[in-house]
């Protein structure tokens, strides 16, 4: 599949992993052009059977700034502009979790507001130990990023951050429990894609499912959720890779998966 040509955004390949990087320099802030091609690359990567995994990180020192408040005044002129300006904004950001591959969030310095609801949309993180994440918003008279910030971090600690615009790094972010692993910035990447690469290696459709039924349930009750949880195991078992998975396991051998 041809990859399209971006301005905003660098995308790469590694066996079956796509490397993206957000690149609006000085501070990958998120402007609309980023959103467009970041939504449309997670769409594409959702119907391209040769990405299996996805590691989404920042080029140069900022993961993703804030939002483009610079350009705020172009975009937002008359009637209709801010509500489809806040939809775009919406969508980019369910695009990472409703992506049908797993993305690994590498998170390489500064993710604040609209950075932070990108980190936060992410399946599993990753953070640089100089990393600074936060809601900055209330120093510049906004309000953004609360209800993902939720999905992180616990009560108290979001009313801090929205109410002080208090940052963390990477070891704290670690001790809340928020990151997977708190690393030197150089060994970042590299860590992100071993991860990917990992689940890589699984079987896709099950993958994919697995993603799927994580998003479903999250906010189901716990008897709803296992139920759903249970009715996509039961198809799963029906597939072929599952089937692979368990002659494999009975073989000791290596699976060989080919995402059906």
């Amino acid at each position: 599949m041809q990859q399209p040509t971006y301005t905003s955004i660098k995308v790469e390949m590694q066996d079956h992993v796509a490397i993206i990087q957000l690149a609006n320099p000085p501070v990958n802030a998120l402007s609309t052009v980023m959103m467009n091609e970041l939504t449309f690359e997670l769409d594409r990567i959702s119907e391209d059977p040769s990405v299996r995994a996805v590691v989404l990180t920042g080029e140069g020192k900022a993961f993703c700034a804030g939002a483009d408040l610079k350009s705020r005044k172009d975009t937002i002129k008359g009637p209709g502009d801010l509500p489809q300006h806040s939809r775009r904004t919406r969508e980019c950001f369910h695009a990472i979790r409703e992506c049908t591959k797993p993305v690994v969030g590498a998170i390489n310095g500064a993710a604040l507001g609209a950075g932070l609801a990108i980190m936060a949309s992410c399946d599993i993180i990753i953070a640089a130990k100089n990393c600074a994440v936060g809601l900055p918003e209330i120093n510049v008279g906004l309000l953004g990023g609360g209800r993902h910030a939720m999905r992180l971090f616990p009560h108290s600690r979001v009313r801090r951050m929205m109410m002080t615009g208090l940052r963390m790094d990477g070891d704290e972010l670690y001790r809340l429990g928020v990151v997977e692993a708190s690393v030197a910035p150089e060994t970042l990447v590299e860590t992100a894609v071993s991860l990917a690469q990992e689940i890589a290696s699984k079987s896709p459709v099950s993958v994919s499912l697995a993603k799927q039924t994580l998003n479903a349930i999250e906010e189901m009750s716990l008897r709803d959720g296992y139920r759903y949880e249970q009715d996509m195991t039961a198809a799963i078992s029906k597939t072929d890779d599952a089937k692979e998975a368990l002659q494999a396991f009975l073989e000791k051998r290596e699976p060989k998966f080919k995402g059906s």
